[in-house]
């Protein structure tokens, strides 16, 4: 946490130091880490002070849990929505990162809101910043074969009151082509954590040419967390996904 301050204080317990760390979170919930000291002599008389860190970091709540899981989805790379191309939104992550991601996940879930659905949060515009089937999001634009011929570049949601959805990917053809997907669904809560969205035919756009094609699409998600800055979300195949806010209720 770049914005921590840290309080030191230092002990001598026998033949050891002893040093307590206390951190200041951006979240400012005080954090104290131990660290033992231990003293290893040296031939000419001086005494030097190892440093022992184990287990893995802090974390102390849905601040941290939050900052973590958009670290992941975009490799640790500060400024996530600039560099979540970095992991094609989880496509290009192993399978141990996409276990870490699930990790965190599967906590702040337990600071989810009582009912969820009825959240006025749930309104705005979002980025979807990781998935954890490439193809969910995206159908078979995003399958294996899909992304030999085209590359994401937008990957958005927009929920509108009282209950329209609307979905997009913008992508480019072939490397020069530009165009881009999109669906307009409605919404309906099935109760307290899921949603159904009933999506309309999707509208293709590449380059000049714009027309409508296939039939409605029907998909079901848990609300397993949502604050301000992040949702997350289940669908009824396992399928995990993480939408980072653009901007609020539009």
């Amino acid at each position: 946490m770049a914005s921590s301050s840290a309080v030191l204080s230092y002990s001598l317990r026998g033949g050891e130091f002893s040093k307590s760390k206390t951190l200041i979170s951006a979240s400012n919930r005080p954090l104290t880490v131990a660290i033992p000291l231990h003293r290893r002599p040296h031939k000419n008389g001086s005494v030097f002070a190892s440093i022992s860190v184990s287990g893995p970091a802090v974390r102390t709540g849905p601040d941290d849990l939050v900052a973590s899981i958009l670290s992941k989805v975009a490799l640790g790379i500060e400024g996530v929505t600039d560099f979540v191309a970095q992991t094609d939104r989880g496509v290009l992550l192993t399978k141990d990162k996409h276990k870490e991601v699930a990790e965190v996940a599967q906590e702040l879930q337990k600071y989810c809101v009582r009912e969820p659905v009825k959240c006025p949060l749930i309104f705005g515009e979002w980025d979807v910043v990781y998935c954890s089937n490439p193809t969910s999001p995206g159908g078979g634009y995003r399958s294996a074969i899909g992304r030999l011929f085209f590359k994401a570049k937008e990957m958005t949601q927009v929920v509108e009151a009282p209950d329209i959805v609307r979905n997009k990917v913008s992508f480019s053809a072939l490397g020069f082509l530009d165009g881009e997907v999109s669906l307009k669904g409605k919404l309906k809560a099935l109760d307290d954590k899921w949603i159904q969205v009933v999506f309309e035919p999707p509208e293709l756009r590449v380059g000049a040419l714009e027309f409508q094609y296939g039939g409605e699409s029907e998909v079901k998600l848990e609300i397993t967390y949502i604050d301000d800055k992040v949702r997350l979300g289940k669908g009824s195949r396992g399928s995990l996904f993480v939408f980072e806010r653009i901007r609020n209720s539009v």
